[in-house]
């Protein structure tokens, strides 16, 4: 019988993980990693450049964006005004 252990993944300082993110990176070890080595800011800003997105679909493509920037070594999202909510 194989037993999983769910880590615990931090949120940001605003924002809580929302369960689609959550799920996604719980997935990907090298994103994960990443997401636990930047800053809880940092983490927020993510959140919140994922969630703001209005349709499904953009918020979507942003969640396959920040798991691949962040394999990339990205540490916050690109050419995005911040979280107004900090």
């Amino acid at each position: 019988m194989r037993y999983t252990v769910s880590m615990a993944l931090a949120s940001g300082v605003a924002h809580k993980l929302p369960a689609d993110l959550r799920t996604v990176l719980e997935k990907d070890a090298a994103a994960r990693r990443a997401w636990e080595d930047i800053t809880p800011l940092a983490r927020n800003e993510w959140i919140c450049w994922v969630t703001s997105g209005k349709r499904e679909d953009t918020r979507s493509i942003r969640i396959a964006k920040t798991i691949s920037k962040l394999r990339a070594g990205m540490r916050r999202p690109c050419c995005w005004a911040g979280c107004p909510h900090r």
